[in-house]
């Protein structure tokens, strides 16, 4: 556990160093083909890095933050675009927490967009510790997991993730408002309101991904589509380019949590729910708002389809890397080293829930 902590530390400094002559280049070479060269080769740096991790908690964490996040807002900071590209030099002290995390400064909260943006982030304090609750009695749940259904375990995994993310995103988010006074983005906006697979994907799950994704995939492959087909259905061929990615940078995420060979099964999860997306808005260009489900049949049966896909693609990649195993005794290494005071291995700790 020493060695991993000692090498997250050496990965994080590389990062904030590359992120400083990232900061460099922009100042000497404003524009140009010689700007592009010289930060796509931090990107290139960034998909190595987490691969000197080897846990859930770090390892996990740093891939989604530096080789997918950081690594494709400084694609579009070398072509001069994106969140980190400004018409007056961003400070390097809000350079880094920017390419690093879903962040916005407060100054731009001052919009009615930002305004709305922030009141869906700062929710109220009994939503998160009724989620807490519900993630406690999830931990709980899986003591009994020999007796209970496997579905049933998957479905608890669904809202383990979700519950949990929430959790680490506003502890985040709590950090970051006090240290340098920015706003996280938003993350989720109750996703199991969704009533269609547009509504979940674009605009209550995992909403720094959508973000990031938009500007990086779906603007570029958007703009050459409505050169090549009408543009009533221009938007379909960059809704399956931009799923076509997310499947990709999941399984490099997964690769780096589980160190397994990817099986393809997280690509076909996210080509899956990027061809259906793609057919769903279609079927309602046709129609023109004839016809629309009504919000009780929608709902459900959105989320069956993501719970039902994910339990066939999503989640078998997930725990044949013993994900959970993983997580679980890591967590109580964390809460030994606490405790005592003295660093305990995950391979040495016994996972009592699992």
């Amino acid at each position: 556990m020493e060695g991993e902590i000692n090498n997250f530390f050496m990965v994080w400094i590389t990062v904030f160093a590359s992120l400083t002559y990232c900061h460099t280049i922009d100042k000497i070479f404003p524009t140009g083909y010689t700007r592009s060269i010289a930060i796509l080769p931090v990107v290139c740096l960034f998909f190595y890095l987490p691969l000197n991790l080897t846990t859930i908690h770090l390892g996990g964490t740093t891939s989604f933050f530096i080789a997918w996040l950081a690594s494709f807002k400084l694609i579009l900071f070398a072509f001069c675009k994106g969140p980190l590209y400004t018409n007056s030099p961003i400070p390097i002290s809000r350079f880094i927490p920017l390419a690093c995390l879903p962040i916005k400064f407060s100054a731009e909260t001052e919009s009615v967009s930002s305004e709305e943006t922030k009141k869906k982030t700062q929710k109220s304090p009994m939503n998160y510790v009724t989620k807490l609750i519900l993630l406690a009695t999830l931990i709980r749940v899986y003591g009994y997991k020999k007796y209970i259904h496997p579905y049933i375990i998957l479905f608890c995994y669904c809202l383990h993730i979700y519950f949990a993310l929430e959790m680490l995103l506003a502890m985040v988010a709590t950090v970051t408002r006090v240290l340098i006074r920015v706003e996280l983005e938003p993350q989720f906006d109750e996703p199991y309101l969704a009533t269609s697979l547009q509504d979940f994907w674009g605009r209550r799950w995992n909403l720094m991904v959508s973000n990031i994704l938009r500007p990086t995939v779906y603007d570029p492959v958007l703009s050459i589509s409505r050169q090549v087909i009408a543009r009533k259905w221009a938007a379909l061929p960059p809704v399956l380019a931009t799923f076509l990615v997310s499947g990709l940078m999941h399984e490099l995420v997964f690769y780096n949590i589980g160190r397994l060979k990817p099986t393809g099964e997280v690509m076909c999860f996210f080509l899956l729910h990027g061809v259906s997306l793609a057919m769903e808005i279609g079927i309602k260009k046709l129609l023109k708002g004839r016809f629309t489900l009504p919000r009780i049949v929608s709902g459900p049966l959105t989320l069956a389809f993501v719970m039902t896909t994910s339990f066939w693609l999503f989640f078998p990649p997930f725990l044949r890397g013993k994900a959970d195993l993983k997580g679980c005794t890591e967590s109580i290494a964390f809460i030994e080293f606490v405790k005592n005071h003295q660093l305990v291995s995950p391979n040495n700790v016994t996972c009592p829930f699992l």
